[in-house]
């Protein structure tokens, strides 16, 4: 399945439950955040384990509710989610030059 083909899915299965209406901005933020956080809970508590490979298919499943309520907020707003990725890459790419930036986890603003 194409990512197109998966934003048409998700926009269906709400429109078909006539959710949009709940969908405003706020709420749509929030609940980005909450996904988020049960996706961060995934790896409380793992220890000196960064991967928590035990928990890999709940950790993709709360990837995945965080990924539909984006497409929800970028229909909302009315954005293409490709184009707002491109356009955030291209800013990334002026403030992190390959060459200052390679192997660096500092950000552009740290001297």
């Amino acid at each position: 399945m194409t990512f197109e083909e998966a934003t048409s899915e998700a926009l269906a299965f709400r429109d078909e439950r006539e959710w949009a209406a709940f969908h405003n901005p706020k709420d749509l933020a929030l609940s980005i955040s909450i996904e988020a956080a049960e996706l961060l809970e995934v790896f409380q508590w793992s220890g000196i384990e960064l991967e928590a490979p035990s928990q890999s298919s709940r950790a993709v499943e709360e990837l995945a509710d965080v990924v539909i309520y984006c497409i929800y907020m970028a229909d909302r707003l009315g954005v293409n989610l490709a184009d707002i990725i491109s356009d955030k890459l291209k800013t990334n790419s002026r403030n992190y030059p390959v060459d200052e930036s390679r192997g660096s986890s500092r950000k552009y603003t740290a001297s």
